[in-house]
C-alpha cells in the first residue's frame, strides 16, 4: 500500500485544482522555495491521515480556505489515491479514494466517493497500520528539534505513548473510579441496613395487636390470589393462543422471506442470463458484421470469377465461332490453293516446255550462228590474215582468252552448287528444325493439360486445409471464448472467497504461500478448505462444523510448521494455525449405527494420507435428519449433531442455530474455483493442441508454394509455346525465302552451265579451224549451207520471239499464281490453321474448368458465409428471444416478489396487531404476577382452599373479607408489609454489599495485572526501540555507537537530564510509585572514549540522535508509508549522505514509500521521483521535475542563502 497520487483544490495555497502525478512506491521527494506551499503540501495530505485537524471551529476551517485575488474559495478539498493492491486497506478495491472536503459550515470525509464518518475513516486507517500511539510516520517540521530538547522523563512517556500503554492506564483509572464509587455504595448500604433494623424493632412491638388482622388478611390474600390466579391462567391461555397465532403468522412470513430470497437469487440468476444474452448479441452482431464484411468481399470474388468466366466462354465461344468460320474459309481457301496449285501445275509444265522449246530453238539459232559465223570468219580468214600462222597465232590468242572466261564461269558453277548445297541443307534443317519444334510444342500442350488438372488438384487440397484450418480458427475463438468465461468466474469466485474469508486468516493465508513459494518449502498440502470435497448439500454442515479450522493448514511434521512460523514471525506476516499430520493424536471414536444419523465424515472425500486432519475436525460430529432428531441422538448418544442447516447441538447441551447464508459458502466458491481451474487447464490444453495445428501450416505453404511455382511454370510454359509458334513461323518464312533462293540459284547455274558449254564449244572449233589451210573462198557445199542458215536462223528467231513471248505471258500467269499462293492462299491457310490449331483453343477449357471449379470453391465460401450469417441471425433472434423470454419471466419474478413482500408486509401488520394485544395480556399477567408477588407470602392452605370456587363466589367471599377488615382500620395495615418488605431489602442489600467486596477484590487484582501489563509493554517497547536504535545509529554514524537506558527509581542519581528525577518519585494520581523514571540516551560518535549524554552534544549530533530515535521507533512499529518535512535541514552534509541511504534501504528492503521535502541535495539524489513546488500570485503548483534540476535548484538556493 502507498500513496498514489494527491489531489488538491482551495487548500491554503493550492487555489486551483492540483493532481500529481503518480508518487513512486519508494523514494519521493518534494523540492520548492521558502513560502511556495511546500509545508502547504505536507498539511494536505495530514489534512485528510493524521488528527492535527480535528475538531475544527468555524473560523479554523475558513483559515485552511485559499486566499488571494479574485472570487472567494468557498470550499476545499484534498483527495488522496492509495494503491491498495496488497489489500492493506480493507476494501475489496485495487485503488483506495479517501476525500476530505471543508467549508465554513461542514467538513466531511468520502471513501470512493461514498459518505463516510469521521469514526469510520479513523478505524480504517489504524485497520491499514496508521497507529494513533506512534504518529511518528509524519515528521513535520519542529519535531525533531522537540525531540533533541527532550528530558528523559519525557522520552519514557514517548516509549509509553509508542507502547500503548495509555490503554492499561484508562482501564486503571477507570477500575480506580469504579473502586471509589463502590466504597461509597458500601457506606450506603450500610446507612440503609442500619435504618431497616430500627423500622423492623418498631414493627416487631405490635405483633399481638396484628394477629387477627393478619389471619383475615391471609384470607383476604388467598381469595385475591385465587381471583388473580384465575385471571392469571385466562391470560396464559390467550398468551399461548397468541404464541400460536404469531408462529404461524412467522412461520408464513419465514416462507415468504425464503421465498423472496429465492425469488431474488433467481432475478439475479435471470439478469446475469440476460447480460449473457446481451453480450451474446452484441457477440454476435460483431460476428455477424464481420460475417458481412467477408460475405460481400465473398460476393465480389463471386461475382469477379462470375464475369472472368463469362469472358473465357465467351472468349471460347467467339474462338469456335473463328475456328468453324477458319474452317470453312479454310476448306475454301484449300479448294482455291488446289485450284491454283493444279492450274500451277499445268502452267508450269507448259512453261517447262516452252522454256524447253525456247532453249531448243535458242541452241538452234546459236548453232547455226555459230556455223553463219564460223562460214563468214572463215570466208574472211583469207583477208583478215596474211598465211595460216597469223590465222592460228589469233586463234590461239582468242582461245587463251576464253579459257580465263572458262575457268571463272566453272568456279562460279562450282560457287553455286555449293550455294545450292547449303540452301538444300539449309532447308532440311528447317524442315527437321520445323518438325523438332511442333514436337515440342504438341509435348508442351500435353505438359500444360497435366499442370492445369495438377493445379486443379493442389486447389482442391488447399481449399480442403483451409476449410479444416477454418474449423480450427472456429475452435480456437469458441474455446478462448470459453476460457475468458471461465477465468472470469473464477475471479469472481475468488474475489467472493476473499469476501467471505476473514482478513487478517486470508493475509496470514497468503503470506504462507509465498513463503512456501520463496523458500522452496514441500509438505505443505494446503488448508482443510481446499483439501476437502463432498456433495453441495453438505456444504452448510461441513462449514458449520469447521467454523475456522476451515483454514487450518495440513502440513506433514511439526518441523515444517515451526520453519513457516518463524518466517511468519520474522516479517510480520500475520497467524496461521496448522496441522502437523505427524502430532495429530485421535482417540478411537466408535459411532453406533442407526438410521437418524450418519457421520459426516463418510459424506466427505479426502486424501488417505490426510485422515487424522480430518478425523481431528470433524470426526466427533454426525448429521442428523432435523434439529429434533439431533437433541435427541445428542442427548442419548453423546455426540456433537448438526442438520443439513447448520443447526449444532453439542453432546454437552448447547444449541446453536439460525440462518446461514448458503450464498456466501466457502465450499462452493472454492469447487467454483476448482472446477474453473480444473475446465480452464483441459480448455488450454486444447487450445493450444488447436494452435499446434493452426501454427503448423506448413501443408498449406507446401501447396500455396506449389501452386506458385506451378502457376510460374505454366506461364514459362505459355511463353515457351507462344515462342516455339514463333520460331516455327519464322522458320516457315525463312524456308520460304530459302526456296525462292534456290530457285534463283539454280536457274543461274543453268546460265552459266550453257556459257561454260558455249565457251567450250567455241574453244573446240577454234582448236578444230587451227592448222586448216587458209583459205579465201567457200566450198559449195559451204555456200549452200551459208544461204540456207540466214533464212534459217530468221525463221528460228521468228519462233523464238513468237515461243518467248508465249513463255512471257505464261510465265507472267505463273508468277501471279505463285504470288497468290505464297503471299494469300498459303498465308492465310496458314492464319486459319494457326487459327484452328491455337493454344488458346487447348487452354481456355482448362482455364474455364479451372475458373469454374474456383467459382464453385468461392460460391461453397458463399453458402458458408451465407449460412454463418444465418446462423448468426438466428443467434440473434433466439437470443432476443431468450432475453424477452428471460424479461418476461423476471417481469413475473418481480411481481411475484412484490406479492412475497407484500405478503410480509401484512404478516408484519398482523404481527404487529397481534403483539399489541400480547402487550396487553402479558401487561396484564405481570399486573397478575406483580399483585400475586405484593400479596406477599400465602398460607400453606391457600393454594387449595379456594380451588374449585367460581370466580363469582370467590369475589363475594372477598368482599365479606373485606368488610370484616375494615373493623381493624385504626391498625396499620401495611405494617405486616413493611416488616416483610425491610426485611427483603435488608437481605438484599446484605448480599449486595458482599458482591461490592468481591468486585472490589477483583479489580484490586485487575489493577495488579494491568500494572504487570504496562512494565511489560514498556519493556518490550524499549528493547525493540534500543535494538533499533542501536542499528540505525550504526548505520548513520559510521564507526559510531550508541545505545538507550532505562532508568529505575534507584538509578535517578545517575546524571539524569531532568533536575526533578534526581529524588524519591512520588506516587501517581491512581496511587502507584512508577518503576521507571526515564530514557537515557548515551552516544558515541568516533566510537572511541566514553559515551556522551544529549547535554554534551553539537547541535547537529542532536538532530542525529533525534532521527535516529524517529527511525528507530518507525522500524518498531512500521507504516506503510512516511512524509518528512525538511528532517535533514540541521544535519552536517556526511549525516544527510547517511539518512538519505537509509532512506533508500528501508525504501528498496521494506517496500515502504517516503514522501519527503529539502532543501539538501543528498535526499534528492536517492529519490526515484522528485516534484517541484512553485508559487505564482499567490498560488501554488507542484510538478514532476528531472533529478538534475531538482539538485540544480538545491544547490542554487544553499549558494543563494550562503552569500
Amino acid at each position: 500500500m502507498y500513496i498514489k497520487r494527491v489531489i488538491i483544490e482551495g487548500f491554503k495555497s493550492y487555489r486551483e485544482e492540483i493532481s500529481t502525478e503518480p508518487f513512486s512506491p519508494k523514494v519521493n521527494v518534494v523540492v520548492g522555495a521558502n513560502g511556495s506551499g511546500k509545508s502547504n503540501f505536507f498539511h494536505a495530505i495530514r489534512f485528510v491521515l493524521s488528527d492535527m485537524f480535528q475538531n475544527l471551529r468555524s473560523e479554523e476551517r475558513g483559515a485552511l480556505l485559499h486566499e488571494g485575488a479574485g472570487h472567494s474559495v468557498v470550499s476545499a478539498f484534498v483527495e488522496i489515491v492509495f494503491d491498495n493492491s496488497d489489500n492493506r486497506i480493507p476494501v475489496d478495491k485495487e485503488e483506495v479514494r479517501l476525500r476530505r472536503t471543508v467549508a465554513s459550515k461542514k467538513d466531511e470525509y468520502y471513501l470512493d466517493g461514498k459518505h463516510v464518518s469521521k469514526t469510520e475513516v479513523m478505524n480504517l486507517l489504524e485497520s491499514a497500520g496508521f497507529s494513533k500511539s506512534n504518529p511518528y510516520y509524519v515528521v513535520q517540521q519542529g519535531k525533531i528539534a522537540s525531540l533533541t530538547l527532550m528530558k528523559d522523563s519525557e522520552r519514557l512517556n514517548l516509549l509509553k505513548e509508542i507502547g500503548g500503554t495509555k490503554v492499561y492506564e484508562d482501564r486503571r483509572r477507570e477500575s480506580l473510579k469504579i473502586m471509589q464509587e463502590t466504597a461509597n455504595k458500601r457506606k450506603q448500604i450500610d446507612q440503609v441496613v442500619h435504618y431497616l433494623e430500627e423500622r423492623l424493632r418498631e414493627l416487631d412491638e405490635e405483633k399481638e395487636e396484628l394477629k387477627k388482622y393478619q389471619q383475615l388478611d391471609k384470607q383476604r390474600r388467598s381469595l385475591e390470589y385465587t381471583i388473580l390466579d384465575h385471571e392469571l391462567n385466562d391470560a396464559r391461555n390467550e398468551l399461548a393462543s397468541m404464541d400460536d397465532n404469531r408462529r404461524k403468522i412467522s412461520e408464513r412470513m419465514s416462507r415468504a422471506d425464503d421465498e423472496v430470497v429465492e425469488v431474488r437469487e433467481k432475478i439475479k440468476s435471470f439478469d446475469k442470463e440476460i447480460k449473457v444474452s446481451t453480450k451474446g448479441i452484441n457477440d454476435t452482431k460483431t460476428q455477424k458484421e464481420g460475417v458481412e464484411k467477408r460475405r460481400t468481399e465473398a460476393l465480389k470474388v463471386v461475382a469477379q470469377i462470375e464475369l472472368d468466366l463469362r469472358d473465357i466462354k465467351d472468349r471460347i465461344l467467339s474462338e469456335k465461332r473463328a475456328k468453324d468460320e477458319a474452317a470453312r474459309d479454310l476448306q475454301s481457301v484449300r479448294r482455291e490453293s488446289e485450284k491454283s496449285k493444279s492450274e500451277l501445275a499445268e502452267i508450269s509444265k507448259v512453261h517447262q516446255a516452252k522454256l524447253k522449246e525456247e532453249e531448243e530453238i535458242s541452241k538452234s539459232i546459236m548453232d547455226r550462228e555459230k556455223r553463219l559465223s564460223i562460214l563468214y570468219q572463215k570466208q574472211g580468214r583469207a583477208t583478215q590474215f596474211a598465211n595460216k600462222a597469223a590465222r592460228d597465232k589469233w586463234l590461239q590468242k582468242e582461245i587463251e582468252d576464253l579459257k580465263p572466261v572458262l575457268l571463272s564461269n566453272e568456279k562460279q558453277e562450282s560457287l553455286l552448287q555449293e550455294e545450292i548445297q547449303k540452301l538444300k541443307d539449309e532447308i532440311t534443317n528447317l524442315t527437321n528444325y520445323v518438325e523438332s519444334r511442333r514436337s515440342e510444342s504438341g509435348k508442351l500442350e500435353a505438359a500444360l493439360a497435366k499442370k492445369h488438372n495438377d493445379y486443379n488438384d493442389l486447389r482442391k487440397q488447399r481449399d480442403e486445409l483451409q476449410e479444416e484450418r477454418k474449423s480450427f480458427w472456429k475452435a480456437e475463438t469458441d474455446v478462448t471464448a470459453e476460457i475468458d468465461r471461465l477465468r472470469e468466474d473464477l475471479v469472481k469466485a475468488q474475489k467472493s472467497l476473499d469476501h467471505a474469508t476473514p482478513g487478517d486468516i486470508r493475509r496470514g493465508l497468503n503470506s504462507v504461500s509465498r513463503i512456501i513459494k520463496d523458500h522452496g518449502i514441500t509438505g505443505v498440502f494446503g488448508p482443510i478448505l481446499e483439501l476437502v470435497d463432498c456433495e453441495e448439500k453438505f456444504f452448510t454442515a461441513v462449514e458449520v462444523t469447521a467454523a475456522n479450522s476451515l483454514f487450518h493448514v495440513v502440513v506433514e511434521n511439526d518441523d515444517i510448521s515451526t520453519r513457516i512460523i518463524q518466517i511468519l514471525t520474522r516479517e510480520k506476516g500475520g497467524r496461521v494455525t496448522f496441522i502437523p499430520l505427524n502430532r495429530v493424536k485421535v482417540p478411537d471414536l466408535s459411532c453406533p449405527q442407526s438410521p437418524d444419523f450418519v457421520p459426516l465424515l463418510k459424506k466427505l472425500k479426502y486424501r488417505a494420507d490426510h485422515r487424522r486432519a480430518f478425523e481431528q475436525v470433524f470426526g466427533r460430529t454426525v448429521i442428523c435428519r432435523d434439529l429434533e432428531t439431533a437433541t435427541k441422538v445428542a442427548r442419548t448418544n453423546g455426540l456433537d449433531c448438526i442438520t443439513l442447516d447448520g443447526d449444532q447441538v453439542a453432546k454437552k447441551g448447547g444449541m446453536t442455530g439460525g440462518f446461514y447464508d448458503s450464498r456466501r459458502s466457502k465450499l462452493k466458491f472454492v469447487k467454483i474455483i476448482r472446477d474453473n481451474k480444473t475446465a480452464i487447464e483441459k480448455k488450454t490444453a486444447h487450445l493450444e493442441s488447436v494452435g499446434n495445428k493452426l501454427r503448423d501450416d506448413k501443408k498449406i505453404t507446401d501447396l500455396v508454394t506449389k501452386q506458385q511455382q506451378m502457376d510460374a511454370e505454366r506461364d514459362h510454359a505459355k511463353s515457351e509455346l507462344e515462342q516455339i509458334r514463333v520460331d516455327i513461323a519464322s522458320a516457315m518464312k525463312q524456308k520460304g525465302s530459302l526456296e525462292k533462293a534456290l530457285v534463283k540459284k539454280e536457274k543461274s547455274l543453268e546460265n552459266i552451265r550453257n556459257q561454260i558449254e558455249q565457251i567450250q564449244s567455241s574453244i573446240a572449233m577454234k582448236k578444230d579451224e587451227m592448222g586448216t589451210e587458209l583459205i579465201d573462198q567457200l566450198t559449195s557445199e559451204e555456200r549452200d549451207l551459208l544461204s540456207r542458215l540466214n533464212p534459217e536462223i530468221t525463221e528460228l528467231k521468228e519462233k523464238f520471239l513468237l515461243c518467248k513471248n508465249s513463255r512471257i505471258e505464261i510465265e507472267t500467269r505463273k508468277e501471279e499464281l505463285e504470288t497468290n499462293l505464297s503471299t494469300n492462299l498459303i498465308r492465310r491457310q496458314k492464319e486459319l490453321e494457326a487459327i484452328i490449331s491455337s493454344a488458346d483453343s487447348r487452354t481456355l477449357p482448362l482455364e474455364a474448368e479451372s475458373k469454374e471449379q474456383e467459382l464453385k470453391s468461392s460460391k461453397r465460401n458463399l453458402d458458408e458465409l451465407t449460412s454463418l450469417l444465418k446462423a448468426n441471425v438466428d443467434a440473434i433472434n433466439n437470443f432476443t428471444r431468450k432475453m424477452e423470454e428471460l424479461k418476461r419471466q423476471r417481469d413475473e419474478l418481480k411481481t411475484l416478489e412484490a406479492s412475497l413482500e407484500q405478503t410480509v408486509q401484512d404478516g408484519a401488520k398482523d404481527l404487529e396487531q397481534l403483539m399489541n394485544s400480547r402487550s396487553i395480556h402479558l401487561a396484564k399477567q405481570d399486573e397478575c404476577m406483580k399483585k400475586i408477588r405484593d400479596l406477599g407470602s400465602l398460607p400453606a392452605d391457600a393454594f387449595e382452599a379456594y380451588k374449585r370456587k367460581n370466580k363469582k363466589q370467590l369475589q363475594k367471599m372477598l368482599y365479606d373479607c373485606n368488610e370484616q377488615l375494615k373493623q381493624f382500620s385504626h391498625v396499620n395495615q401495611k405494617a405486616l408489609d413493611q416488616y416483610v418488605n425491610f426485611t427483603e431489602q435488608r437481605e438484599q442489600l446484605q448480599r449486595r454489599r458482599a458482591e461490592l467486596d468481591a468486585g472490589d477484590q477483583k479489580i484490586m487484582e485487575l489493577i495488579s495485572v494491568l500494572d504487570q501489563r504496562k512494565d511489560e509493554s514498556i519493556e518490550r517497547t524499549f528493547k525493540g526501540v534500543a535494538k533499533h536504535f542501536r542499528e540505525v545509529f550504526s548505520e548513520l554514524v559510521q564507526g559510531g555507537h550508541g545505545y538507550l537506558v532505562m532508568t529505575k527509581k534507584k538509578d535517578g542519581d545517575a546524571g539524569d537530564d531532568d533536575n526533578d528525577e534526581d529524588g524519591p518519585r512520588e506516587p501517581d494520581p491512581e496511587g502507584r510509585i512508577e518503576k521507571y523514571s526515564g530514557v537515557k540516551v548515551k552516544v558515541s560518535f568516533t566510537g572511541k572514549g566514553e559515551t556522551q549524554s544529549m547535554k554534551q552534544l553539537s547541535g547537529g549530533q542532536k538532530t542525529v540522535v533525534a532521527l535516529t530515535l524517529i527511525f528507530a521507533i518507525q522500524r518498531c512499529d512500521p507504516a506503510p508509508f512516511y512524509l518528512f518535512d525538511e528532517i535533514d535541514a540541521a544535519l552536517d552534509p556526511q549525516y544527510r549522505t547517511a539518512v538519505g541511504n537509509a532512506i533508500r534501504r528501508l525504501a528498496d528492503s521494506g517496500g515502504t514509500q517516503f514522501i519527503a521535502t529539502t532543501f539538501r541535495p543528498e535526499i534528492v539524489k536517492v529519490a526515484d521521483k522528485i516534484y517541484g513546488v512553485t508559487h505564482k500570485n499567490r498560488v501554488s503548483y507542484i510538478n514532476v521535475v528531472s533529478k538534475e534540476d531538482a539538485i540544480n535548484f538545491v544547490e542554487h538556493d544553499q549558494t543563494h542563502n550562503a552569500s
